[in-house]
């Protein structure tokens, strides 16, 4: 359903702009109750800032994990725009170094037009297809790199395990570390997604957590142990994975989906700090933004590697801004291969 706003200043037809709300905090699950659409102003850009027509907006849990709180960003608000970025283009602008035409990534929201402060919109080659700006070139691409790479530093012969192994990072890591000479174990949910990654993206093995016998299959599928845990989920997952590590192992934490979505589980991790101190392992958290000085680096050699076949991108992509709350709640519930995102047809 769609509802017109009535405040003083509201666009005249012709000039509006679609916006999703978050108009309640869910305290359990997500769910479609949870946001409305509405009709909203053209925004007018300030000094400064520039005019953006919204390409595509992209889903990740952390959307989620936004309406709990202040994280790394500040929290997502009730009856406020969905929080979301998007690859963009400018139609305005009131900012130097940006012309209309100019494609741009920021956080837009949920919306289709988005008036930004430059100093918050990074400023994006233009090549084809434009969805690799969010999938491979984009925040997915370059977390998967950083953590791997600089955290789990990954050795030839080593073992690389990666949970969410079929979503939009996970996909990645995983590919990476085989193109680094590792064997790679991916953790997902369902036999077509595993089967999709031993098949297509080349990975050692896959183990399917809805199975409910994780620790078991996940140490025939790593008889050597695990040198590398790259991990989206927490929970049950990470617990798992902490008595299989290798003396000296390294774990990078990237998210915790586990807890993003529902009841908090009834208890951490166990093996924590136990393990850790006894093996030696090291464990630490990131946020892509701390690397991005290397991302010249890191986006030759993403390019290069899909240039050659290396590296397949896989995308998941949906179309209209109405669908982006159905979008999410099915990511979350984990249907999506690879990045999605949601186009929009304005």
């Amino acid at each position: 359903m769609i509802v017109k706003q009535n405040e003083e200043g509201n666009a005249m037809s012709g000039n509006i702009n679609r916006q999703i709300l978050l108009v309640e905090k869910p305290s359990g699950k997500l769910g479609p109750e949870h946001f409305r659409m509405v009709e909203g102003a053209m925004p007018e850009p300030k000094d400064g800032e520039a005019l953006l027509r919204v390409r595509y907006i992209s889903l990740d849990a952390a959307n989620r994990a936004w309406m709990h709180g202040a994280t790394y960003r500040s929290a997502v608000e009730a009856n406020s725009v969905m929080a979301g970025g998007a690859i963009a283009e400018v139609v305005s602008s009131k900012a130097a170094g940006l012309a209309p035409g100019d494609i741009v990534f920021g956080d837009t929201g949920w919306q289709e037009f988005a008036a930004v402060p430059a100093k918050h919109l990074t400023k994006m080659p233009k090549l084809e297809p434009m969805t690799h700006l969010l999938s491979v070139f984009g925040i997915a691409g370059l977390t998967a790199y950083f953590g791997l790479l600089e955290i789990g530093k990954p050795r030839e012969g080593e073992t690389v395990v990666v949970s969410a192994a079929a979503g939009s990072v996970g996909s990645i890591v995983g590919q990476i570390a085989k193109i680094r000479g590792c064997r790679v174990v991916g953790i997902a949910g369902g036999a077509d997604k595993c089967n999709w990654l031993t098949s297509e993206l080349g990975f050692d093995a896959a183990v399917d957590y809805k199975d409910g016998a994780v620790f078991k299959v996940l140490r025939a599928a790593a008889p050597d142990g695990i040198d590398v845990y790259f991990d989206n989920v927490g929970g049950d997952i990470l617990e798992a994975c902490l008595p299989q590590m290798n003396n000296y192992g390294r774990i990078a934490c990237c998210g915790a989906i586990s807890q993003y979505d529902g009841a908090p589980a009834a208890h951490g991790p166990r093996g924590v700090p136990g393990l850790i101190v006894v093996k030696r392992l090291t464990m630490q958290g990131f946020i892509v933004m701390d690397y991005m000085k290397d991302s010249e680096r890191a986006l030759a050699d993403l390019q290069a590697w899909v240039k050659s076949g290396k590296l397949k991108v896989q995308e998941d992509i949906l179309d209209g801004l109405e669908t982006t709350p159905k979008a999410l709640i099915g990511l979350l519930a984990g249907e999506n291969r690879g990045k999605r995102m949601v186009r929009l047809t304005t």
